[in-house]
């Protein structure tokens, strides 16, 4: 399980600065929280209240070894919790390890980074790899853990580093166009292959997705002046990304599980249909011209066999 961490940049609110946390395997948002508008992006205690937030939300089972001070060995589901480099301050990731949850932290390249990449050596460098187990074109990976002095960030902390040749546009620093490469580094506390837990960092990217899809359900404007009221609307708002989360993984499948959220509103949820009852049942009658009708159909009769007790209405084609 991997929650992810946004770098919170997407306030277009009355000075209210938003901090969410996603769960990677089921696109849900486990928590989220409004900040003053000239909050720090990595506030540790911030981070800290929303990691509580999250990890409270999950099953009991998986929130086993996982509260501050339990021993490892009661861990029965690993957590991953992965941020940017807003997440990198000393505090969150001691708060982590006292949870016994592993890190997967961006970290800022400066003096003492860019001078343990130039200690590396070239027969340090190995390929980047895919999620297909191929040979990423044109990036290599490294740990720089021996060449840097990490004691500040705890025991068994690593540091990993990226480069590729830069993409055309891209905004490279000073050392990055002497060196030719474009670096972006990590700090883990994860054991394993470089070229794994690069790949596995990497997956990070995902969280612009979430934030893009709750831009598109309310997130993109915070309507109040009061920070009581935007407070209620986000809850709403991470309650509706819940809810098509789940939809999308128990009803759709092929191209409607992976839309966007404005795509599902035109094929499904703002479809133009009829209710009628018989038989103590509700039935939704789609205009069989529909391009979705069939899938929207097939959905409901999925929803109707995961709760057959509850799930009174079903989808019909006419």
């Amino acid at each position: 399980m991997a929650p992810d961490l946004p770098s919170a940049e997407n306030k277009h609110g009355f000075g209210f600065h938003p901090l969410l946390v996603f769960l990677d395997e089921t696109e849900e948002a486990l928590a989220g929280m409004l900040r003053p508008g000239n909050a720090g992006a990595n506030n540790a205690l911030d981070h800290e209240v929303l990691l509580e937030r999250a990890t409270s939300q999950l099953p009991p089972e998986w929130r086993l070894g996982h509260h501050p001070g339990d021993h490892a060995e009661l861990v029965v589901h690993p957590i991953l919790v992965r941020s940017d480099s807003a997440g990198a301050s000393h505090d969150f990731v001691d708060a982590c390890a006292e949870r016994n949850i592993e890190v997967s932290i961006g970290m800022a390249i400066d003096d003492r980074v860019r001078e343990a990449l130039l200690l590396a050596q070239e027969e340090d460098w190995v390929q980047a790899i895919e999620a297909n187990g191929q040979v990423r074109d044109g990036a290599w990976v490294t740990e720089l853990t021996s060449l840097i002095d990490l004691s500040a960030w705890g025991e068994g902390t690593r540091l990993i580093c990226r480069r590729e040749r830069p993409h055309p546009g891209a905004q490279l620093s000073l050392f990055d166009t002497l060196e030719g490469f474009r670096h972006q580094c990590f700090i883990t506390t994860s054991k394993g292959e470089v070229a794994d837990l690069e790949l596995r960092h990497r997956g990070h990217a995902r969280v612009e997705d979430r934030i893009r899809a709750a831009k598109d359900m309310g997130l993109r404007n915070l309507p109040f002046r009061d920070v009581v009221s935007n407070e209620a609307w986000v809850e709403l708002v991470l309650a509706a990304m819940d809810l098509v989360a789940w939809t999308k993984r128990l009803c759709l499948d092929g191209e409607l599980r992976r839309a966007e959220p404005k795509r599902l509103r035109f094929a499904l949820l703002h479809v133009g249909a009829r209710l009628t009852r018989t038989g103590r049942r509700v039935i939704v009658r789609v205009q069989r011209s529909w391009p979705w009708a069939a899938t929207l159909a097939s959905a409901f009769q999925r929803l109707r066999s995961i709760t057959p007790a509850r799930a009174q209405c079903q989808g019909r084609v006419g």
